[in-house]
């Protein structure tokens, strides 16, 4: 899946991942391959996700690994998953 994280910075992340786990308001959830449609609140926590897209030049030092995942602590935001292509906009 397509995976796009944005911020008032700047567009951070771009590129295939195999999956995304994210802190929603309700608790930590996770989308796959083919996941049904959804838009959410997020909640201040991890958002991780496992695969090699592309990070923008200069905030690569934002980003950590934990347990094989790219991981990027926010304080809010939304998302959206729909067609295998995930957007998360972050505050």
């Amino acid at each position: 899946m397509y995976l796009e994280i944005v911020t008032p910075e700047a567009s951070l992340v771009a590129g295939e991942v195999e999956s995304i786990t994210v802190p929603g308001v309700d608790g930590e959830f996770q989308m796959l391959n083919n996941h049904a449609p959804i838009v959410s609140v997020l909640q201040k926590g991890k958002v991780k996700f496992k695969g090699n897209p592309t990070i923008a030049e200069g905030f690569e030092k934002k980003f950590s690994q934990e347990d094989g995942k790219w991981v990027l602590e926010i304080s809010g935001g939304t998302i959206e998953c729909n067609n295998n292509r995930v957007i998360v906009l972050a505050d």
